[in-house]
């Protein structure tokens, strides 16, 4: 297994560090992993005066699978739109052709506490939000900022979904429900844009090759609602690239922080990139107080989805359910009582606990 290692920028690098420990365990129990490093964002600006320097793409793409940190830092915010640390995020997904975006909102029980809602809401929270990676308004053209006649600025960004996308992202959702409990709830706002009336459509199409599983629809200003309201009532959520960008950070807070919320990016092939639902927080970098509990679970995705290694995915979510069961905490998720811990113990509790 070929894995590019891209720890990127802010927490990125300790967050990753704790997952290549948790490779490096699964590699002195035999399993065959090879990993090489390489910028991107703004390690990859600073590197080679681009985020997604020609060696770190090549490198991409000629591994197995991905596993990135974080990008992105305020100091980087005055250089030109081309050259900041997100577009190298999102020419990635692009150059690897990672449509489909996989983000469990999966409440552990010991962590019932730590969400700010009542327990009684989130306790047994189990969703899967599939969010469409490659379209919607952050690809869409035109774009950009221009100024007008009378001398007005006017910023244009444009929301684009053509069929097949639609059609490939709902096959995604429905084959994920038929392993869960079949039910796919889309998220549009059908009653206002065209692009989202096209992607109903074409979902009650996708429905009706999986007569087994319940097709529901929603508008995504309600469905932002029902997540804190009754977020248990969901089992898969399709969406396009926006929306599926805000809710499934919303949903991240229904599991106590962000930081245990891992995601993968995959191809048509379920070749992937595993990352982190949450940012580079530069903030708290070099702090060792950031929660790796997320992108240690992102390489439990990998193995699931791009190794096909069920029984290895399954290893190092117990080994993360037995470090809460054992009280261990980062700040993000500590409640009184707890043992509190850095990144890196954390960790060092999680390779333990294999």
């Amino acid at each position: 297994m070929k894995i590019a290692v891209l720890p990127g920028d802010g927490i990125g690098p300790e967050i990753v560090t704790q997952a290549t420990k948790v490779l490096e365990a699964l590699r002195r129990d035999g399993m065959k992993i090879e990993m090489e490093h390489a910028p991107i964002g703004g390690a990859g600006y600073e590197a080679a005066g681009d985020p997604l320097p020609e060696a770190t793409l090549k490198l991409a793409k000629d591994s197995d699978a991905v596993l990135l940190g974080a990008v992105g830092d305020w100091k980087y915010d005055t250089l030109p739109r081309d050259q900041r640390p997100e577009r190298g995020l999102l020419r990635i997904r692009k150059e690897l052709g990672l449509f489909a975006n996989l983000r469990p909102a999966l409440l552990y029980p010991e962590l019932a506490s730590a969400s700010t809602l009542k327990p009684e809401v989130v306790s047994g929270l189990d969703i899967m939000i599939v969010r469409e990676l490659t379209g919607d308004v952050y690809f869409g053209q035109p774009r950009g900022i221009s100024t007008l006649p009378n001398g007005e600025r006017e910023g244009v960004n444009t929301m684009r979904y053509c069929e097949s996308e639609i059609r490939r992202i709902g096959h995604v959702a429905f084959r994920i429900a038929m392993k869960r409990n079949k039910r796919v709830c889309s998220v549009d706002k059908a009653n206002v844009l065209e692009t989202t009336e096209l992607w109903r459509q074409v979902m009650i199409e996708v429905a009706k090759e999986y007569p087994e599983v319940e097709l529901s629809h929603m508008y995504v200003d309600n469905a932002a609602m029902q997540l804190v309201r009754a977020p248990k009532q969901f089992d898969v959520m399709v969406t396009g690239n926006i929306f599926g960008d805000i809710l499934s950070d919303e949903a991240s807070m229904l599991t106590g922080s962000i930081g245990m919320l891992p995601s993968a990016s995959l191809d048509a092939d379920n070749k992937g990139m595993y990352e982190p639902s949450h940012g580079s927080a530069p903030d708290i970098a070099g702090k060792d107080v950031a929660n790796p509990l997320a992108t240690i679970l992102s390489v439990a995705m990998m193995l699931r989805y791009t190794f096909n290694d069920e029984a290895g995915a399954t290893r190092i979510e117990n080994a993360v359910k037995k470090a809460l069961a054992q009280g261990y905490r980062t700040a993000d998720i500590h409640t009184e009582g707890c043992n509190k811990v850095g990144c890196a113990a954390m960790g060092d509790v999680v390779v333990a606990a294999l």
